[in-house]
């Protein structure tokens, strides 16, 4: 049986922004969240410059695989995060930007926290409050509590509140 190990999530919050921002033009596009499918499954590798096997979490029944994208604009997935629906939180176990948007050379700013974003938003729809939890690299806890409002929960677990859940929701869903 293979250990399963909790190293925790890696991600970094560059911008919170309404949408998604082009960092050339400052333009913000916006974007819709709907469930990755298995078709899309096969552009998203490591080959492609993916970090995390996402084969292996889409097969994961209790998981749900959700693909950050530019309304109008389906087909190119601009970051992916898994959750976990649990009776009182949602639990995010993996989250990334696609590979155009990471480092110095991004093209958007905002996916992490737009999927974040996403997550609470989930949260209230499936009962959760808005609570979204997380484990965090040890190197990051300050950032997520700054970036995001999290609460650092004790060890490396991390929690996004109903009050800052509502201000994140705010911020990228406009109703």
């Amino acid at each position: 049986m293979k250990k399963q190990t909790k190293a925790g999530l890696e991600f970094v919050v560059d911008k919170l922004t309404n949408s998604i921002e082009n960092v050339q033009s400052g333009d913000s596009f916006q974007t819709e969240v709907s469930l990755l499918t298995s078709k899309e499954l096969k552009n998203i590798t490591k080959k492609n410059g993916w970090n995390f096997d996402w084969k292996a979490e889409f097969k994961l029944p209790q998981r749900e695989v959700y693909k950050l994208t530019i309304v109008n604009n389906p087909n190119i997935i601009q970051g992916l995060v898994s959750l976990e629906v649990k009776s009182d939180h949602v639990f995010m176990h993996l989250i990334e930007s696609a590979p155009f948007n990471i480092g110095t050379n991004k093209v958007y700013l905002g996916v992490p926290g737009n999927l974040v974003a996403f997550s609470c938003k989930l949260s209230f729809q499936r009962g959760g409050d808005g609570y979204v939890a997380f484990i965090a690299k040890t190197k990051l806890i300050d950032h997520y509590i700054k970036s995001l409002g999290a609460v650092h929960f004790g060890g490396h677990l991390m929690v996004v509140t109903s009050e800052t859940a509502l201000k994140l929701i705010g911020k990228y869903f406009k109703s």
